[in-house]
């Protein structure tokens, strides 16, 4: 069968088959992706942002397809979940914008749209790591667009870019050697390709062909998903005294001069000021720079567009001085604090420090980007600080700040026990940034531990783990695995207490308990007379301690 052309019914056909199929193996894409503790979810994360754009396919009437396609990368980005779904979803944001104005795609176009989404997905991620999902997309995109060359069937093309997909995926465990440790290939990389089967088996009508997998119990998992950490920028620098933000809509009104390019535009910015920060899609563009030049910023950004929104705030007088924003509701605060995390104990803690509203989850359920922004909205504020206390939330925290038109910041905290601790660093009558640069530097005085326990047998950095064991994991490293949980715990503590230590807090899971935690608190007083210890009932699922020293 030669299939010149892709037209707008056979790709809503194709999604929900790409839906399908990556439904179907969730749990087995889950299996691959962290130490063996059941918090695996890259599976359940894609599933779900994939499912929700997916549904906003369904939903459009469009029977157009660069518009289809434009209505999956919308729906994938309002539902990303975790990294990998972040990471999804600016794939197909890239593939979406290879189609626009595309009532029907060639084989050459489809080939180009692969492409486009891997240009976009790795200008996305601050620092990407080979031998994850980025690398599958760029080695079948790659061979998608060398096949364009020679034929102009969009199924060969299909066909091609899936292969090389699965040949990339088996190379992942040479390009991560935590991979190769454990045995697995990259579980984002995993998902992609069930997607372009379901992609494929629409195209041709045929059951994609169902590989010989490791059987669940035999797998280990390996955390591989290395999210970089992003640059805090020092806004306490009075050389430039004018917050400045502006919102321009690309291409609209008579001062357009210029084609919006994102490279050129960021790097002429970037000589105004500091703190800058420039997000654009394909209809928008929204600036946050500290400059002495608020006026040259603005008519810069008339060069691309109109202006949308304009706001300047004196720094020097810690006042506004220029805005053209509406006037805010009387119940909207300066400031709010958004946190994601599990467990009753754990909410009341977060909101006692000063915590607006906790969003409920964590490990084993990562909530999305729109998640995130319904939260906000539920405490009207100008300025807002998420803490996602876990660093497979950061993407899509970090998206819910592009989205919102409101002031926010990321503070990028790993754990809960970081996130406690940024509280104290926050300052409601301070700035933003300065608050965000002072949480940030409060999480560096705290260790967190976990205590929680093996789904299988494996051997990791060296310890032989036992399925049920009990493990307590240091700052993201597993270091003590035993069968008796109160040992586990006290060897974790131990390994976790120096000469500086002054603080111990203990927070009581779903596993733990009251008794066994009495037991804790009375050998820390006996072993560490210095150190204050603090226990709180924190509900956690998972762990049956969480532990923090300060």
């Amino acid at each position: 069968m030669d299939v010149k052309s892709l037209k707008a019914e056979k790709f809503r056909n194709m999604v929900t088959l790409g839906r399908q199929r990556l439904d179907e193996h969730t749990e087995y894409v889950n299996s691959l992706n962290v130490f063996p503790v059941p918090d695996g979810d890259t599976g359940t994360n894609m599933n779900l942002s994939f499912t929700s754009g997916a549904n906003a396919v369904k939903d459009s009437d469009s029977n157009h397809m660069g518009e289809l396609a434009q209505a999956l990368a919308k729906g994938l980005l309002m539902g990303a979940r975790g990294n990998s779904g972040v990471i999804l979803s600016q794939l197909f944001r890239g593939f979406s914008k290879s189609l626009e104005g595309k009532e029907e795609v060639s084989a050459k176009d489809l080939a180009n749209a692969f492409q486009g989404g891997v240009d976009t997905a790795y200008s996305a991620v601050m620092k990407p790591v080979e031998g994850t999902i980025l690398t599958v997309a760029r080695q079948s995109a790659k061979a998608g667009i060398n096949k364009a060359e020679e034929t102009d069937d969009v199924i060969v093309i299909m066909e091609t870019v899936l292969q090389a997909a699965k040949r990339s995926l088996k190379k992942t465990p040479d390009l991560l050697p935590i991979l190769k440790e454990v045995g697995v290939v990259d579980s984002g990389g995993q998902g992609l390709v069930y997607i372009y089967e379901g992609f494929l088996s629409s195209l041709t009508g045929e059951e994609p062909v169902e590989e010989e997998t490791p059987e669940l119990e035999k797998l280990v998992r390996a955390e591989h998903h290395r999210s970089g950490v992003h640059e805090h920028m020092n806004t306490e620098d009075i050389e430039f005294g004018y917050c400045t933000e502006i919102m321009v809509r690309i291409g609209e009104g008579e001062t357009v001069e210029e084609e919006f390019d994102y490279e050129e535009f960021r790097n002429y910015l970037d000589k105004l000021g500091d703190s800058l920060l420039v997000v654009a899609d394909e209809e928008v563009i929204k600036v946050h720079v500290h400059t002495e030049k608020p006026g040259e910023v603005m008519n810069y950004g008339q060069k691309f567009g109109s202006l949308m929104k304009i706001k300047v705030d004196n720094m020097r007088e810690q006042h506004s001085a220029l805005s053209d924003e509406t006037t805010q509701e009387v119940e909207e605060k300066d400031f709010a604090v958004i946190a994601i995390a599990p467990g009753e104990g754990i909410q009341r803690l977060f909101e006692s420090l000063g915590v607006d509203y906790v969003l409920q989850g964590g490990q084993t359920m990562n909530p999305s980007t729109e998640d995130i922004v319904k939260a906000m909205e539920k405490v009207p504020a100008k300025n807002y600080i998420i803490l996602p206390n876990n660093k497979n939330i950061f993407m899509a925290a970090e998206q819910a700040t592009q989205v919102t038109e409101a002031n926010a910041a990321v503070v990028e905290t790993k754990t809960i026990q970081q996130g406690l601790t940024a509280m104290l660093g926050y300052n409601p009558a301070e700035d933003l940034n300065t608050n965000k640069e002072s949480m940030t530097e409060e999480i560096e005085l705290v260790k967190s531990g976990q205590v929680t326990f093996a789904v299988r047998d494996t051997e990791i950095n060296g310890l032989s783990i036992k399925k049920d064991d009990f493990m307590g994991i240091i700052e993201g490293d597993i270091q003590v695995s035993a069968s008796d949980l109160y040992e586990v715990t006290i060897e974790t503590l131990t390994k976790m207490i120096d000469e500086d230590s002054e603080i111990i807090t203990l927070l009581i899971g779903e596993e733990g308990n009251e008794e066994e935690a009495e037991k804790l608190t009375a050998y820390i007083e006996e072993n560490y007379p210095d150190i204050e210890v603090e226990v709180h009932n924190g509900g956690q699922p998972v762990y049956p301690y969480l532990i923090s020293v300060e």
